[in-house]
């Protein structure tokens, strides 16, 4: 295996982490826990998830920056707004920790998460 194909990997291994997590929380967790014991069941896993989230997101930059670099993407278009995306994401993750009722902040990471997605297809293509 070449390094690049390790850090690929690792790269979509947080990705996988981070919107597969964000799929099965709401999928399956919080219709479950929501009003479990006042919710504080839910907020336990949220903040878990929230912890390994942080690292997904730390792998996904040093990654992503990587192969940026090693592909020459910096002046591609599609990265660019890739990159605005996350940092849209980002904000509304900083909204929705504040505001972590807001079920609208919930569907717009989601949605933002899979954008995000669909444009690293596109630039592996």
């Amino acid at each position: 295996m070449r390094l690049w194909d390790g850090v690929l990997w690792l790269h979509l291994v947080a990705m996988a982490f981070f919107v597969g997590g964000q799929i099965v929380l709401a999928a399956a967790i919080v219709p479950v826990l929501r009003d479990r014991d006042g919710g504080e069941p839910l907020r336990a896993v949220a903040r878990r998830f929230g912890w390994g989230t942080l690292v997904a997101i730390l792998v996904l930059l040093a990654t992503g920056a990587a192969l940026a670099t090693h592909e020459r993407l910096w002046g591609d278009p599609t990265l660019h707004a890739k990159l605005a995306l996350v940092v849209v994401v980002a904000a509304l993750v900083l909204w929705h920790m504040a505001r972590p009722r807001n079920h609208v902040l919930d569907a717009l990471i989601f949605l933002g998460s899979l954008a995000i997605v669909w444009l690293g297809v596109v630039l592996a293509g």
